[in-house]
């Protein structure tokens, strides 16, 4: 597609200097031709029978005719009617720019190092934590991590996410309780 937009640039362009010594006059006769040649296809066609471009056609055209104002568009004498040439330049620009916004690596971005860093202390510090409070406890300092994300982390550092515990210490629990009072432990 690119080789034929390039053929069809080149070409036009040597036309474009074939006009440049050319009169008013002599343009104007040319126009008419080529309007009423025009005709003769959209009269030969019928008006059921569309006109098909190629992809190269109608980006050559979208670019020609898109610095034309929208009233000057309605007055020429086209196969496609100006909202069409209007829409494919609007697609064109569309595809430019979202071809230069791709981002260039695809997929979820990595885990910044830091929480990477943050969860694996928290586990190797805290070993009753299964990897949902590892979460909570990033929540509530503000971190926004997922909690498939610190399973995963957890995963590949060979720690058991959610390691199965056959009981917990009165010790650990009070340990990890810090809402409970010295005088609630006691009673």
């Amino acid at each position: 597609m690119l080789l034929r937009l390039a053929y069809l640039a080149v070409t036009n362009a040597f036309t474009a200097l074939r006009l440049l010594p050319m009169g008013d006059r002599d343009k104007d006769v040319e126009i008419l031709a080529l309007r009423h040649q025009i005709t003769v296809l959209e009269r030969q066609l019928g008006a059921d029978t569309r006109v098909r471009f190629a992809a190269e056609d109608r980006a050559f055209l979208a670019a020609l005719l898109t610095s034309l104002p929208r009233e000057a568009l309605h007055r020429l004498r086209l196969l496609i009617r100006p909202d069409t040439v209007l829409r494919r330049h609007r697609d064109l620009m569309k595809r430019r720019h979202a071809r230069t916004c791709r981002p260039n690596r695809r997929g979820r971005p990595p885990t910044v190092r830091s929480i990477r860093v943050l969860i694996l202390r928290l586990v190797r510090e805290n070993p009753s934590w299964r990897y949902r409070r590892v979460h909570g406890e990033l929540a509530t300092l503000g971190i926004k991590v997922a909690a498939s994300t610190v399973w995963e982390i957890l995963k590949q550092e060979g720690l058991d996410p959610a390691p199965e515990r056959a009981s917990t210490t009165w010790a650990d629990f009070l340990r990890s309780s810090p809402g409970l009072s010295r005088r609630s432990r006691i009673s």
